[in-house]
């Protein structure tokens, strides 16, 4: 222990909520006051280790013995939970052999990798979420069907007026974000009914991932305090528009606190460090979608008219690739990653861009050509195929030869296991729209 918790009690703190992120970044924790934290988490102190072998229905995926394990608690994440106003919340890991699980601990690594290199790393990621006018209760009555009734059914993309009509729900979740320490970059309506977007300041990588899981906790939770559901599903329906969950990153010298993406000689000012790591990420994504897309309805946001990209590309501030570059000016040079979708773990999000932007720079890879065209319903040429589905994802991951070197194998490993129980979850189910295509005529 350090001097945290003395800070935290002469600020007047009494609770504290300890919270484990899940494979799908779920805050699963618990609340204790501040003097039983120490004693809880001690060095003799444990906890099931289940939350890493959980999947989203709360089936157990992973492999026993199921057993207490040590916690640790990392003290440079505490923040106030705006929800009581003498409480904190604090994130914590298992330190026993479940830690190779952890999506925090697979984020972790790869940061603690580019610092051994020389770089820091500077990230942010940006969420699309819908609010429907539904309860828990009004849900489950209807049975989470498709009629579905949206909040800001007036909204159209990016409206002034829009803005002007949900200003109190905008700026009442601003203030609870803000007081949980997450600064925004912007925060208002955006695709149509319903839908909302939010964009995150850039910082400290893994604050960043920090900050969007509680953003998207604190989201939800807003939500249903006032009587109504927010989601951040990749694709709510056919009459809706996809979600994404884009990631922006960019490196740093550790040393100098120079921007290594840009550089004003080059072509597209695109720096050779720059050129290199985007090309890892193009290079990997089509293996790897399973990092960034680990539920079934991930995929459907890949069909037409979405903007979501469907191959494994980059270029120049277009929005249709995969990886949209912004190389200049100099101090906001980024890659953008916006092949996820808002359903993402901002942990192996992050972590799949880093890993994969530091394998193409230590591999010295080469840009295919760049994408040209492209939007919302057009097939555009250029970039290799991505997976169609989380099938195919799944086996892609598990069959690469360069998963463990970069992530860990015990990792890779149980993301695979988990994302075939996903995956077998829902294969034999079928939707109304399919019945209605399908049984009077085959």
């Amino acid at each position: 222990m350090n001097d945290v918790p003395s800070r935290l009690r002469e600020a007047g703190k009494r609770i504290g909520h300890v919270v484990i992120p899940d494979l799908d970044a779920s805050l699963r924790g618990r609340r204790l006051r501040l003097d039983d934290i120490a004693t809880t988490f001690s060095a003799s102190g444990t906890f099931v280790n289940v939350l890493h072998k959980w999947d989203t229905a709360e089936q157990v995926t992973g492999s026993p013995p199921f057993v207490g394990e040590p916690v640790v608690l990392d003290w440079t994440s505490v923040r106030d939970w705006p929800f009581e106003k003498d409480s904190f919340i604090v994130f914590a890991d298992y330190d026993g052999p479940s830690r190779a699980l952890s999506p925090r601990q697979v984020l972790a690594a790869q940061i603690a990798r580019a610092a051994d290199a020389g770089y820091a790393v500077r990230a942010a990621m940006e969420f699309e979420f819908h609010v429907l006018k539904e309860t828990a209760e009004s849900l489950r009555m209807n049975g989470f069907g498709d009629g579905t009734e949206l909040f800001a059914a007036d909204n159209r993309c990016w409206g002034s007026q829009s803005a002007a009509i949900h200003s109190d729900y905008v700026t009442s979740l601003e203030g609870l974000v803000r007081e949980a320490g997450i600064d925004l970059f912007s925060l208002g309506l955006e695709l149509g009914p319903g839908c909302f977007e939010a964009t995150l300041e850039a910082g400290d990588p893994l604050k960043a991932a920090d900050d969007a899981v509680l953003f998207k906790t604190l989201t939800k939770a807003h939500a249903r305090r006032q009587g109504m559901t927010a989601s951040f599903m990749a694709q709510l329906g056919a009459s809706h528009p996809g979600l994404s969950g884009h990631v922006h990153l960019s490196l740093v010298d550790s040393a100098t606190g120079r921007a290594l993406f840009h550089d004003a000689g080059a072509a597209d000012a695109m720096s050779t460090t720059m050129r290199q790591a985007v090309a890892g990420v193009v290079g990997l994504c089509g293996d790897f979608t399973a990092m960034v897309a680990h539920t079934v309805n991930a995929y459907r946001r890949h069909a037409p008219p979405n903007w979501a990209p469907r191959t494994a590309s980059w270029a120049v501030q277009n929005y249709a690739a995969a990886v949209r570059v912004v190389p200049q000016p100099a101090d906001r040079c980024r890659l953008e990653y916006r092949l996820p979708g808002s359903d993402i773990n901002p942990f192996l999000a992050l972590a799949f861009v880093l890993g994969a932007g530091l394998w193409g720079l230590e591999s010295d890879a080469e840009l295919p050509p760049e994408l040209t065209g492209g939007g919302p319903g057009l097939t555009v040429a250029g970039g290799a195929a991505l997976p169609h589905d989380l099938f195919e994802a799944t086996d892609r991951l598990a069959r690469s030869e360069r998963a463990g070197g970069i992530w860990g194998e015990t990792f890779v490993q149980h993301l695979v296991e988990a994302c075939r129980q996903e995956e077998v979850a829902l294969r034999r189910e079928t939707s109304a729209a399919e019945r209605a295509r399908y049984l009077e005529v085959v």
